[in-house]
C-alpha cells in the first residue's frame, strides 16, 4: 500500500510576551523534523553574536519599505523605531519543499495571518499561571516599571484571545519540555487529519 501524502501545514505559535515562544522553539529546532523555521525580517541593527539570516533577516529600511509596498509581506509592524516583518516568500520557500512551516508571531499578528491563510494550524502557549508570566518578565530586567506594567495588562488582554486559536498548550514553570512534547504531538495530529486541504498564501 502506497504510503500516505499529507500536504505541508504552516503552523503559527503565539502567546503573550514572556510566555516562553523562543524557548520553544531552540527546542523544536533540536527535534529534527521535517520543518521550515520562517525567519522575519528588520530593520534594526544586528547585535553581537546574530546571524544575518538566521536569528533575523537584516534589511535597511529602504529596502523593507519597498518590500511592504510590493506586499512582500504577510504581516509587518513598527515596534520602537523599527521595522519588522514576516516575509511571504519564507513561507511559500518551505512550503515548496514540503516542510511544515513553522511561524512565531505576536497575537495582533497571528490574527493577520487567519485572514491570509485560515487553514494553518494556530497554537497559543498559555503560562501556568498569570503570576508565572510576570516572574518570567520581571527576571528579562529589560523594562522599566511602567513598561512591565504595560506589557502585563496587554498580556491580560492578549490570553482572552485563546478563543480564536485552535489548540492551547500551558508551558508550566521549569516544564518547558512538557509544552515542547505538546506542540510536536499537535502538529503531528493535525499533519494526520483526512481530507485537509493544502496552505495557500493569498
Amino acid at each position: 500500500m502506497a504510503k500516505a501524502s499529507f500536504p505541508p501545514l504552516l503552523v503559527v505559535l503565539s502567546g503573550p510576551s514572556g510566555v516562553g515562544k523562543d524557548a520553544a522553539l531552540a527546542e523544536l529546532r533540536k527535534l529534527e523534523r521535517p520543518w521550515y523555521f520562517v525567519v522575519t525580517a528588520t530593520t534594526r541593527k544586528i547585535r553581537s553574536g546574530e546571524v544575518d539570516g538566521k536569528d533575523y533577516i537584516f534589511l535597511d529600511e529602504r529596502t523593507f519599505l519597498d518590500m511592504k509596498e510590493r506586499d512582500e509581506f504577510v504581516e509587518f509592524a513598527q515596534v520602537y523605531g523599527n521595522w519588522y516583518g514576516v516575509p511571504k516568500h519564507q513561507i511559500t520557500f518551505g512550503l515548496k519543499q514540503g516542510k511544515d512551516v513553522i511561524l512565531k508571531i505576536d497575537v495582533q499578528g497571528a490574527a493577520t495571518v487567519k485572514k491570509i491563510a485560515p487553514n494553518a494550524l494556530f497554537i497559543f502557549m498559555i503560562p501556568g499561571s498569570f503570576e508565572e508570566l510576570r516572574e518570567r518578565l520581571s527576571q528579562r530586567m529589560t523594562e522599566s516599571a511602567p513598561e512591565m506594567q504595560l506589557r502585563l495588562d496587554r498580556a491580560k488582554e492578549e490570553l482572552n484571545q485563546t478563543k480564536n486559536f485552535d489548540r492551547q498548550v500551558v508551558n508550566r514553570k521549569d516544564n518547558l519540555v512538557q509544552a515542547v512534547a505538546d506542540i510536536d504531538a499537535t502538529i503531528l495530529k493535525e499533519k494526520q487529519k483526512v481530507g485537509r486541504s493544502s496552505v495557500q498564501i493569498l
